[in-house]
Order: structure tokens, then C-alpha cells, then sequence
């Protein structure tokens, strides 16, 4: 039995991950100069700070639940899929991790405008994982990564009784 190649380390997390804060400054910069005004509700500050705030903890311990606890590093130097861990509710702890990051500084931004930017951040996601990482590990897995991807979303986390 010929062994496995390997996934790269890093997949298209880095360019995700910059572009998706890239956006993010810009957006908050633009909405900063006075411009959509329109999206900016005095009433709302407040309420979409605390929402902002959480999100950013969230995301915060999504990503140190995937990075720390889930050991995802010790899987690709192992060449195993990483199924365990925050890994058994969601595909993707990582890129969702920044996802609510950065939704959560929008928030915090205040302006709705804005808010159109974490759907923008969702398609990005979406499509990359489809064109790269997914045909990756279906190629590398077969059908224990098909069995897993019915079983588990991609970046929304899926909550199952038991």
C-alpha cells in the first residue's frame, strides 16, 4: 500500500485569513470617514457592541479550541483527518474562527452597511474550501471524508442531542 500524499500545512488559510481582515479594516476605515452614514443607529451602539464583543470571544475560543486543543498540526504531520474536538461539529474551526472575529469588529463598527461584508466573507469561505481543501481531502480520504462532510458542516458548527 502506497503511502498518502500529504495536505499542505497551511491550505488557503492565509490568503483567507488576509483577505477577510483586509476587508474588514477597509470596511471599518471607509464607514470611519463619514461615509453610510445611513448605516450608522445611535440606538444600536450599544447592543452591536455587546454582540461585536461575543463574537470576537467566540471566535476566539473557536480558534484555540481547533488550534490548541484539537492539535489539527499533529493530524496533517500524521496524515489523519481530524474528526474529534471541535472537529465533530464543525469542518472548518479555524477559517470560522476568523469569520466571527471579524464579523464581531464589524459589529463593534457599528453600521449596518457593513454588515453585508461577513455574507461577502461566507461566499469567499465557501468557494475556496469547495475549489482547494475539499477536493484535497476527498482525493486524500475517499469516503471517510464523505461520510464525515454528511455529518458535519462546513463553518457553521452543528449542534447535535445526543
Amino acid at each position: 500500500m502506497s503511502e498518502k500524499k500529504h495536505l499542505p500545512r497551511y491550505g488557503i488559510g492565509p490568503l483567507y485569513t488576509a483577505l477577510v481582515i483586509a476587508l474588514t479594516i477597509a470596511g471599518i476605515r471607509l464607514s470611519g470617514t463619514g461615509r453610510f452614514l445611513s448605516g450608522q443607529i445611535k440606538a444600536l451602539q450599544i447592543p452591536f457592541a455587546v454582540i461585536g464583543i461575543i463574537m470576537i470571544f467566540t471566535g476566539g475560543a473557536l480558534w484555540y479550541s481547533a488550534v490548541f486543543q484539537a492539535k489539527v498540526d499533529s493530524c496533517i504531520k500524521s496524515n489523519t483527518l481530524a474528526t474529534t474536538g471541535i472537529y465533530a461539529y464543525v469542518r472548518n474551526p479555524i477559517y470560522s474562527a476568523v469569520l466571527l472575529v471579524c464579523t464581531g469588529a464589524l459589529f463593534i463598527a457599528n453600521n449596518l452597511w457593513l454588515l453585508i461584508l461577513p455574507f461577502v466573507f461566507w461566499v469567499i469561505l465557501t468557494v475556496m474550501m469547495i475549489c482547494t481543501e475539499e477536493k484535497w481531502l476527498k482525493r486524500l480520504y475517499g469516503k471517510e471524508y464523505e461520510e464525515y462532510c454528511k455529518r458535519v458542516n462546513r463553518c457553521i458548527p452543528k449542534i447535535r442531542a445526543r
